[in-house]
């Protein structure tokens, strides 16, 4: 009676879902579950995020308060304790899948989760992977584990896969509102895989296996990491021409089929489109496919900080100074404009090549007021007050992430030099140098 007895009570919003990871996935996640009347316990390693909720008070800048208030009336907590896995139906699992320093797939996360919470798990629960990774982890590394608790998945315990599609900040579309993907590892995995999803997203895609679904997120982000390396490399060709890149694309997006538009930057952020494509030519390698189109965006992509700061060499060159003792603003550090998301963000490498040359470095950014602590950088700053004066205090000023909250022009006004990586400056400025 496995099967009939969990469908019911996800069906009756009687089951208790259990989300690990309380990061820019799993927190709106808990509060889409918690706003459709679902008992919903939160876990996370972090104890800062646990007394957050418990306060009633966010972590992520475009979550408000409210949100978690309203979710915590509800029910929603969050612990740091792995016990009341055995108190929960679903077990959702929302954890980082970075790389390692050779660009490998680095499941750790994931495996560290799973062991964690095997002790507790029992019959008649559902576990749903959703952190990105490559075609076949949901079946090889998480169907054994759960199994070796005694349990038969497809029968008294339940496996699924369904990518996360979160992008933090926008206002067009919400948890709610994006279809979700699910594939299962049987057909009654799959079965209540829609179940799960079904009452709290409005559109629930049935995919055929784990697998589908998981190369699903892969093609995904690989698409969007593929066209934003043709773009810019189409930028440092157009660049050469004297030719404005973002012009052309202007230009481009008013054909009414067959074009879509992709902007350039100074590389790739966020949690997924830099490092999805890696997990998929690792995974490649193994059938003996050599992905060299993948490797190649990518190439392109992890290239822009360096092009980013031949730029900045070459227009503090043409002031007559050198990167090494220069004083160097970098106006924005997350990954994209109007969010405060610091994960795999091309403005910290570019401040990484600017302090290895010896510049003077400072930032700032209005959604990131201290530098936060990251796996990889580590950098002893805050934020400073973009003000006229500020502005004009120092040799370049990098345009890395382009906020809105920013006042362009009082910036282009003010400052010596402008090294602009996100196509702000349109049109000629003796002081800005387009990158």
């Amino acid at each position: 009676m496995s099967f009939q007895s969990l469908a019911q009570k996800l069906k009756d919003r009687k089951a208790v879902i259990g989300i690990i990871g309380l990061g820019y996935v799993g927190l709106p996640l808990s509060i889409r579950y918690a706003d459709e009347g679902f008992q919903v316990v939160g876990f996370d390693i972090d104890p800062m995020k646990a007394e957050k909720i418990a306060a009633g008070k966010t972590y992520i800048e475009h979550i408000p308060d409210s949100q978690i208030q309203g979710a915590t009336q509800k029910g929603f907590r969050a612990t740091t304790s792995f016990a009341d896995i055995s108190k929960v139906d679903a077990i959702i699992i929302c954890v980082p899948t970075p790389l390692n320093k050779y660009r490998e797939p680095d499941l750790s996360f994931v495996i560290n989760t799973v062991e964690s919470f095997l002790p507790f798990m029992r019959e008649d629960q559902v576990v749903s992977l959703e952190s990105t990774t490559y075609p076949g982890t949901t079946e090889e590394e998480l169907l054994p584990r759960i199994e070796s608790r005694g349990l038969k998945v497809g029968e008294n315990s339940f496996l699924v896969f369904s990518p996360e599609r979160e992008d933090p900040g926008r206002q067009d579309y919400s948890t709610k509102t994006i279809p979700k993907v699910v594939g299962g590892h049987t057909a009654n995995c799959l079965e209540i895989g829609k179940l799960l999803y079904n009452g709290v997203i409005d559109t629930v895609v049935p995919v055929s296996s784990t697998k589908a679904a998981e190369m699903t997120k892969l093609l995904e982000n690989i698409h969007r990491a593929v066209n934003i390396g043709l773009v810019n490399e189409m930028k440092i060709v157009a660049d050469k021409m004297g030719i404005d890149i973002h012009e052309v694309i202007d230009a481009a997006s008013t054909k009414p089929f067959g074009f879509v538009a992709y902007k350039p930057g100074p590389g790739l952020g966020g949690h997924c489109i830099p490092i999805d494509p890696f997990y998929l030519t690792w995974k490649a390698r193994e059938y003996g496919v050599n992905t060299k189109f993948i490797e190649l965006a990518g190439e392109v992509n992890s290239n822009m900080p360096q092009y980013v700061m031949e730029k900045i060499a070459q227009g503090l060159n043409g002031v007559k100074k050198s990167i090494n003792g220069a004083r160097v603003l970098v106006l924005g550090i997350a990954y994209k404009k109007n969010v405060d998301d610091m994960r795999e963000s091309p403005s910290v490498m570019i401040m990484e090549h600017l302090r290895d040359k010896g510049a003077v470095i400072d930032y700032a950014d209005p959604h990131v007021p201290v530098f936060p602590k990251m796996r990889e950088h580590k950098f002893d700053l805050r934020a400073v007050d973009v003000t006229a004066t500020t502005i004009a205090s120092y040799d370049c000023i990098v345009v890395a992430t382009d906020h809105d909250k920013f006042d362009y022009s009082m910036i282009q006004k003010s400052a010596k030099l402008i090294v602009d990586a996100r196509g702000r400056y349109r049109g000629g400025y003796e002081n800005v140098v387009k990158a």
